[in-house]
């Protein structure tokens, strides 16, 4: 006989992988401000090895337009150059010999427009992947029944489920709100 509140909490915790996994992903969509983590794919061959950026150099924002990219090996500026032009950021590097400035362009409305789009994309993916989580876990607790499981403890743990599902999937729309509205911002 399944346990019924750690097959839940496996499920709560699947969900809430899926969760952290979309915050990743949308904390790299350029939306018009300086942010770091959008170099966070960004690999650099460094002394035979491909390592990540932020292991080669010290990288900050030294306004909400311009990423400071300050190499600890001064030798490495090309390295880190051919990097980035090589990555999927899509920003051209400026180089003065000791700091290499990437200057983030404002987006036009058009482009705007098409990383909200981008971006609902992405949390509709995990929204199907949460609705997955919970079809298996439905499946597992009707196979349950036939195991011993009453039909009464069945349907509280499938409303439980629900519950669970509800709380993620609304978790998914609100990151997405607030990515939107972070998008949408001129």
């Amino acid at each position: 006989m399944i346990d019924v509140k750690a097959t839940l909490s496996e499920a709560g915790d699947e969900m809430e992988m899926a969760c952290m996994y979309l915050e990743t992903e949308l904390s790299r969509v350029r939306a018009g401000r300086a942010n770091v983590a959008i170099l966070d794919g960004v690999r650099v061959e460094s002394y035979g090895m491909t390592v990540p950026l932020n292991q080669v150099a010290n990288v900050s924002t030294p306004d909400p337009r311009t990423i400071a990219i300050k190499p600890w090996d001064k030798k490495m500026i090309r390295e880190i150059e051919k990097a980035i032009i090589n990555s999927n950021v899509g920003i051209t590097p400026d180089n003065n010999g000791e700091v290499i400035r990437l200057a983030i362009p404002v987006p036009t409305e058009e482009r705007r427009k098409e990383l909200a789009k981008q971006c609902n994309q992405m949390g509709e993916k995990i929204k199907v992947q949460i609705r997955k989580i919970r079809g298996d876990v439905k499946d597992t607790l009707k196979k349950a029944i036939k195991d011993g499981l009453s039909e009464d403890l069945e349907k509280d743990a499938e409303a439980d489920l629900q519950k669970v599902h509800d709380k993620y999937i609304a978790k998914v729309d609100a990151m997405l709100a607030e990515k939107s509205k972070e998008i949408m911002t001129v």
